[in-house]
């Protein structure tokens, strides 16, 4: 009966945030499940059931004579909550809200709001109520706990409708961000001759300032005739720091920038790159508008490009009317400092750079032709740029706002460069030299945790993973807005991970990798600043723990792994949070080449999905994430179908999506332990958990918040 009762305090704290309990409860029980399901067809019939009679009686709820893994779980958990019930009345008196604050208040000796060290000790069970995990009970928390207590997702009858689908095509339509690659960004715009609303004839060249706005006006839009106000303003601005805003008729522009849409805005650099291109803004829109913008794309844009930096946002949809004319060719002779050395400034020179991560730099023409063999290689293995979410429908944006792929005229572009004699063109025509931080890309952090000793790295085969502790010393709660992990020697360095555990928290596996990681760093994706208003919750008194993958190189090194956090200045109203779908129960047989592992998480409550990182080892082949509705639909969210050890990427969404109470996200993780693997240390081992690279893992994290919860109440909680 024991399970009964821990199956049902786990899917309680899982609807309080503490999921991996859940986790655990799920895996034993879909374990148990499939040893007596023999024929393995997903359900129990009676004979099958005759071993557990005791647990299944009664859990078949449709009355079919078998039983399903969610009928028998929605049966343990009836059970359990009446046992967990009993128990905590045994160990507060009552659950009665009315009583249980002066039971609290009778087992808080100190009269200090919580119930700690011994006080906690006495009524041991308690400490699962800990829901932030600061080795402390307060009294919201056990009210959360009890309320919560026995409650469960009511399951929809057979004569229930189907649930709600929102409508897909709304008449309101805002700027949606779409993938910089797919807008041309970075492409040199031909100088060109054409006419500005005013009747002045002007050519791009004529502007020789820091930067230049081009603004489509359609004076017969109804979206375009709501922005001359602004364009009005911000040219205004612009003016005295060297902006030049040109407005222009959508049949006057230059047919280089291949306009859509007749409100669009590009921005270009001092050499015509361009920069960014899309809405001016989102404060009007079709069906919608809005007093003020709560987004200044092209603004954003231009403050970026005068610091040299690259915009948060690089392209948009933009409102307006569709223009009924085809795209315009941006067909030149393809040179290296008019086309090419764009292409490897936007998708390669931020590894491929003195200082950089990459074995070599692409920064100059002498650098790409001594290259020019390896690179056209790994991009017709469409290895490089590393991306390796699957891409989408034929016609469709790609939903992930850090795609790293190279776009199909890009990649055509380079090859054709790379076969055809390598022109390199006119000096001239080159973009401006990308400038990168000197330290910390996000900035001077509010503080820096590092090891507290180097590690040795050998020169020659490999290393397990190093799992080193570091105490924060932090007096009071933390909101980080801003996360870098910076290795010391970057060359030998292949992934860290760093997970959070606040004061007294047990620790769970080697880093608490099921848990979600709190930082993390592969090779060019070292660092992350959330957007405003967001931030990760780093306890007072935590303890931080690196976990770190090392690749000898061929020379003999020491490393001492950094963390710097910059603090949010005020508690955000959206908090941060990775779960981890895992299956510790990996059994993946000698010589397998295609063997699945799964794993599920429950969703308790709404939530938004703001981005995936699958992980997995040496024999990780492919990885999916699927989104298992209430209702039974399913919907892939993630496709891998090229895993890669060598880069522990994530998939960011450019809009996050929601995912509703009740629903479940499944992972599935693909193994090759074959011969035919190169990589695989030893094809006749049965392969289990384990942290290190000869061991596999089946691990696909999901960052999220969830809606309504922001940091003013949490902290009230703590």
């Amino acid at each position: 009966m024991r399970i009964v009762i821990f199956l049902a305090l786990a899917t309680t704290l899982c609807a309080q945030d503490r999921a991996p309990l859940a986790q655990l409860a799920n895996a034993w029980l879909d374990g148990q499940f499939k040893q007596y399901d023999t024929n393995a067809d997903g359900r129990l019939s009676a004979d099958e059931a005759k071993p557990v009679a005791a647990y299944v009686s009664g859990a078949d709820a449709d009355g079919d004579g078998f039983v399903t893994p969610d009928e028998l779980r929605a049966h343990l958990l009836k059970r359990g909550s009446t046992k967990l019930q009993a128990a905590a009345k045994k160990a507060l008196g009552s659950i009665d809200p009315s009583e249980l604050e002066q039971r609290f208040k009778d087992l808080d000796k100190n009269a200090d709001g919580k119930l700690a060290g011994e006080e906690l000790a006495q009524t041991r069970w308690l400490s699962l109520l800990d829901r932030n995990a600061d080795g402390a009970v307060t009294i919201e928390e056990a009210q959360t706990f009890f309320t919560s207590l026995g409650k469960t997702t009511p399951q929809p009858t057979a004569n229930a409708p189907a649930p709600y689908k929102p409508e897909q095509t709304s008449p309101r339509e805002e700027p949606r961000r779409i993938n910089p690659g797919e807008a041309d960004i970075g492409r040199m715009i031909p100088d060109a001759t054409f006419k500005t609303t005013d009747g002045r004839r002007v050519r791009l060249s004529d502007f020789s300032g820091k930067a230049t706005v081009i603004a489509l006006v359609d004076a017969d839009c109804p979206v375009g005739k709501r922005y001359v106000p602004s364009l009005t303003a911000l040219e205004s601005q612009w003016k005295s720091r060297g902006v030049a805003l040109l407005r222009v008729a959508p049949a006057d522009a230059p047919a280089a920038l291949g306009a859509s849409v007749s409100t669009e805005v590009f921005v270009l650099d001092s050499r015509r790159t361009l920069i960014y291109r899309g809405a001016l803004d989102d404060q009007y829109g079709l069906g919608y508008s809005l007093d003020a913008p709560r987004h200044r794309y092209a603004a954003d844009a231009v403050e970026a490009t005068l610091a040299g930096r690259i915009p948060a946002v690089q392209a948009t949809e933009a409102p307006g009317c569709v223009l009924d004319q085809p795209h315009a060719s941006h067909a030149t002779d393809v040179t290296y400092h008019n086309r090419i050395s764009r292409i490897l400034q936007s998708s390669c020179v931020e590894c491929h750079r003195a200082g950089g991560v990459a074995p070599f730099p692409l920064e100059t023409l002498d650098h790409v032709q001594a290259k020019a063999g390896m690179i056209r290689k790994m991009v017709e293995r469409q290895l490089m740029p590393p991306w390796f979410a699957a891409p989408p429908a034929k016609g469709a944006h790609t939903p992930w706002i850090n795609d790293r792929s190279l776009s199909e005229r890009d990649r055509t572009d380079l090859l054709a460069w790379l076969t055809g004699g390598k022109p390199p063109g006119n000096p001239a025509d080159a973009p401006l030299a990308r400038t990168w931080p000197a330290d910390w890309q996000i900035g001077t952090p509010d503080a820096i945790f590092q090891i507290p000793k180097p590690i040795e790295v050998n020169a020659t085969g490999t290393m397990p993973y190093q799992t080193v502790t570091v105490a924060t010393g932090l007096a009071d709660d933390r909101w980080v807005e801003a996360l870098e992990v910076k290795p010391t020697a970057r060359e030998v360095v292949h992934h860290v991970l760093v997970f959070a555990r606040g004061a007294g928290e047990r620790r769970r596996g080697a880093g608490g990798e099921g848990d979600g990681f709190f930082a993390a760093y592969v090779p060019g994706n070292d660092h992350v600043i959330l957007p405003a208003g967001f931030a990760k919750s780093l306890p007072a008194g935590a303890t931080l723990v690196f976990q770190i993958h090392y690749t000898p190189n061929g020379t003999s090194t020491r490393d001492q792994v950094q963390l710097g956090v910059r603090y949010a200045k005020a508690a955000p109203q959206h908090i941060v949070h990775v779960a981890g779908i895992s299956d510790h129960r990996l059994s993946i047989p000698p010589g397998a080449t295609n063997h699945p592992e799964t794993a599920v998480i429950p969703i308790p409550r709404d939530v938004v999905v703001l981005a995936f990182l699958p992980h997995m080892h040496v024999r990780g082949k492919s990885f999916r994430y699927d989104l298992i509705a209430p209702d039974s639909t399913e919907q892939t969210l993630l496709e891998v179908p090229r895993y890669d050890f060598n880069w522990q990427l994530a998939y960011r969404y450019a809009e996050p999506i929601t995912v509703r109470a009740g629903s479940r996200i499944r992972a599935t993780g693909w193994f090759d332990n074959s011969a035919a693997n190169p990589a695989n240390p030893d094809p006749t081992k049965t392969v289990r958990w384990g942290p290190q690279t000869t061991d596999e893992m089946m691990l696909g994290y999901v960052e999220y918040y969830v809606p309504g919860e922001d940091g003013k109440v949490a902290g009230r909680a703590r």
